[in-house]
């Protein structure tokens, strides 16, 4: 039988963990360019509103979402809406978006050739090997001109979906955060922006194809229902949809994102 004080000390842990979230504390996970860069300049805005933001900084898709599941970190902000929903459907998490804050458009880069023209017979091209960015991967590509769809507008296209690749270009499929580790190792990567400007890619001078301003993609604050009646989250919100969270995107980024509010 254990001693009384250290029943005493279990049971007064189980109290703090079933404890409600502290009302002063906001935890978000991000990945570290552009999301974790926006978030440090709102937190001086959330400070003022009496909320202490706690920004945690993934390189992966998949814990951000897990772990905001799970509700050990409140919300994420990272991720598109086709991603979540797919992400939603595989995993059997109900996750929702809060709102939506900035688009990043997705290119293809290379380091052997100048443009899309250039890219010859046989290329190796290496796509986001999950169906979200790979869908946006293969749209980017068949708006190059250099593959054709079975359903031109399909977001989650495959590779099984395309019906004409005349310059035989060989897929290899990747985890997205190794995508600009490979770019000497391939004739062509399609990157999504923050993994580009992380490897200190330009998206509107380097990319060789890219999304345009009308992209779908736009990325949210994720988190679970009900998430979006939390004060401490409609203050981020209201923050990320400033007028100073504006300047400071088209500022900075120049374009390789764009405000989506």
């Amino acid at each position: 039988m254990l001693p009384r004080r250290t029943l005493l000390a279990a049971a007064l842990l189980l109290a703090a963990c079933g404890s409600k979230s502290d009302p002063h504390r906001l935890t978000v996970a991000a990945t570290a360019v552009p999301h974790a860069e926006i978030l440090a300049q709102v937190k001086p805005l959330l400070a003022k509103e009496g909320v202490d933001l706690d920004v945690r900084v993934f390189n992966d898709y998949v814990q951000p979402n897990l772990q905001v599941d799970q509700s050990q970190i409140d919300v994420n902000y990272f991720q598109t809406g086709p991603y979540l929903q797919q992400f939603n459907k595989e995993r059997g998490t109900k996750l929702v978006p809060v709102a939506g804050v900035h688009v990043e458009p997705l290119g293809a880069y290379s380091r052997r050739w100048k443009s899309i023209e250039d890219v010859p017979a046989g290329a190796s091209v290496a796509i986001p090997n999950e169906p979200s960015n790979g869908g946006r991967a293969l749209l980017v590509l068949q708006k190059a001109g250099l593959i054709r769809l079975k359903d031109p507008a399909n977001p989650l296209a495959t590779l099984g979906d395309i019906v004409a690749n005349p310059r035989k270009l060989q897929f290899r499929e990747l985890e997205p955060a190794t995508l600009p580790r490979v770019l000497g190792e391939v004739d062509l990567a399609l990157i999504n922006t923050n993994y580009a400007l992380d490897a200190k890619l330009n998206p509107t001078r380097d990319a060789l194809a890219i999304e345009d301003r009308n992209s779908p993609y736009v990325n949210f604050v994720v988190g679970r229902p009900g998430t979006a009646d939390d004060p401490r989250v409609r203050k981020l919100v209201a923050a990320l949809h400033s007028a100073q969270t504006r300047a400071f995107i088209e500022r900075t980024y120049k374009g390789a994102v764009l405000p989506a509010f």
